[in-house]
């Protein structure tokens, strides 16, 4: 990627967690590459004269300081740019739409577009996980109150989700205890009119929710556990939950007991991405382990 440029359309810079946002680090392994990183927001898309261009801001040193931007005087046409990634984060609301239609234009006139606008809009990541059913708890995608009503009478306990949402945001756990569920599902579906889904419930989510990486094609040996805390049933990392490493945000870890018993002596060559994912973990766990050391240390002196 030398002598390239990249622009990033995230949420607001100050919302990114520089310890683990995927795009942060997508921005210094381009800028370790040789490549000049730039960045906007939705807002800042822009269609006039014939062209969609970006209002838009430079970081020049993404490594030490991925936050710290310097506002562009002019537009940018999106095409001028060597990679336009994509990497605002859910809900795929009405904005986010209309900007993936503005990309889909900015495309038409030539902009690499990573990833494809039509590739967002088709596939939201909820329906298509069901191309895994199989795999999956029981799943039921419904708008109307009768099918909700028949769903629960199933399982003693279901969960209620949106389509388009993440991070936990409007989750639902239902008993045979809960008293709200129809005013909640009403509330949810727009009254009755979008579509949502519903799971059976599978308390192992407390034993942790574990994600495989899969990088050009292959598994990769550790994996993210995202353990509910607090006695919530939601495995989700958020940006207002603590940064421990054995709270909600997610532990590099051993795909199972067995293989990591086997596999603890084997020294794995990681490069670019995997290699830079490692680096950061191990410098949080570092700063993490100061930080419990120093208020352990206080904590000596007050007694």
């Amino acid at each position: 990627m030398q002598g390239t440029s990249s622009l990033f359309i995230t949420d607001s810079l100050d919302e990114l967690n520089a310890k683990k946002d995927t795009t942060i680090l997508w921005m210094q392994e381009a800028h370790t590459m040789g490549g000049q990183i730039y960045q906007c927001e939705m807002t800042d898309l822009i269609y006039k004269d014939g062209q969609t261009f970006a209002d838009f801001s430079a970081i020049q040193n993404p490594n030490d300081y991925p936050q710290i931007s310097e506002k562009v005087d002019a537009v940018k046409a999106l095409k001028d740019f060597n990679y336009v990634f994509m990497r605002k984060d859910p809900p795929v609301d009405e904005n986010f739409m209309n900007a993936l239609h503005l990309l889909s234009q900015a495309e038409s006139e030539g902009a690499n577009i990573i990833n494809r606008p039509s590739a967002l809009q088709k596939f939201n990541e909820k329906i298509f996980a069901l191309q895994f059913s199989k795999w999956m708890p029981d799943t039921n995608v419904i708008c109307k109150e009768e099918d909700f009503q028949l769903f629960k009478k199933k399982y003693p306990t279901i969960i209620l989700k949106p389509l388009n949402g993440m991070g936990g945001e409007s989750i639902y756990k239902f008993d045979e205890h809960s008293t709200d569920h129809l005013e909640i599902f009403k509330a949810l579906t727009n009254n009755h009119q979008t579509m949502v889904m519903v799971q059976n419930f599978l308390p192992e989510i407390y034993d942790g929710d574990y994600r495989i990486l899969i990088i050009q094609g292959k598994p990769f040996p550790i994996a993210l556990a995202r353990i509910p805390q607090g006695g919530s049933f939601k495995g989700h990392q958020t940006k207002e939950h603590s940064m421990s490493r054995r709270g909600i945000h997610p532990l590099l870890m051993g795909l199972e007991r067995t293989q990591q018993a086997t596999t603890s002596r084997q020294r794995f060559q990681l490069t670019g991405l995997e290699s830079g994912q490692r680096k950061r973990y191990l410098r949080s766990e570092a700063e993490d382990a100061a930080k419990a050391a120093a208020v352990s240390h206080s904590i000596q002196q007050l007694n």
